[in-house]
C-alpha cells in the first residue's frame, strides 16, 4: 500500500510519508522553535530543580526523573536572551541527545509548547550563513508552516563538548 492511502479493511488513514518529519514546536521570546518529535521523551510543567554550584547560569540544575538524573538547561539563557520569570506556561521538554559515545537525557526550559507540525523535507531550508558573526551550528534548518517561520534546532549540537562533559558529571 502506498503512502497516504486509506486501509479500507478498518478505515484507518495510513498517512505515512517517509519524506515528512514531525517537529514539536515551542515558544522562546515570541519566536517559534522546533525539535524532532522522535527525540522528545516527555513534556513537564516547570517545577523546582536542585541547583548545582559552579555551573554556567543557563544550567538551572538537575531533576530526578524516575531514577534518572536529568540536567535542566534554560534555553533562553543558553541563547543569550533576556530572562523572564517562569509562569504557568513554562515547561521543561525532556529530550534524548545523541552523542558519539552515548545518548544523554537533558531537559530544556522553554516559554511554552506550541504545536506539532509535519514538515516535508523539501520545505526545510538551510539556516542562512552569517559568517563568524552568528553561531548557527545548532540550527538544522528553517521551515515555513502556516505562514510562520520555525527555527528547527539540531539538539545534538546545542551544547559544546565541554558543556556535555559538565552535564555528564551532573548526571553521574
Amino acid at each position: 500500500m502506498a503512502a497516504n492511502q486509506v486501509d479500507t479493511t478498518n478505515g484507518v488513514n495510513l498517512d505515512i510519508d517517509s519524506d515528512t518529519d514531525q517537529y514539536l514546536t515551542f515558544i522562546l521570546a515570541d519566536e517559534e522553535y522546533g525539535v524532532d518529535i522522535l527525540r522528545v521523551q516527555e513534556i513537564k510543567g516547570w517545577d523546582s530543580v536542585t541547583p548545582i554550584p559552579n555551573t554556567p547560569s543557563y544550567i538551572k540544575g538537575v531533576i530526578n526523573l524516575r531514577g534518572t538524573i536529568v540536567p535542566i538547561i534554560d534555553l533562553r539563557q543558553r541563547f543569550k536572551m533576556d530572562s523572564v520569570e517562569y509562569g504557568p506556561m513554562t515547561v521543561v521538554i525532556v529530550l534524548k541527545i545523541e552523542c558519539q559515545d552515548r545518548d544523554r537525557i537533558m531537559g530544556i526550559v522553554v516559554d511554552a509548547v506550541s504545536d506539532v507540525y509535519d514538515v516535508p523535507e523539501e520545505e526545510m531550508k538551510p539556516a542562512p550563513d552569517f559568517g563568524d558573526i552568528v553561531d548557527i551550528e545548532f540550527i538544522s534548518g528553517l521551515a515555513t508552516v502556516d505562514e510562520k517561520m520555525i527555527i528547527v534546532l539540531d539538539i545534538d549540537h546545542l551544547l559544546s563538548g565541554d558543556e556535555l562533559k559538565l552535564t555528564d558529571s551532573l548526571s553521574s
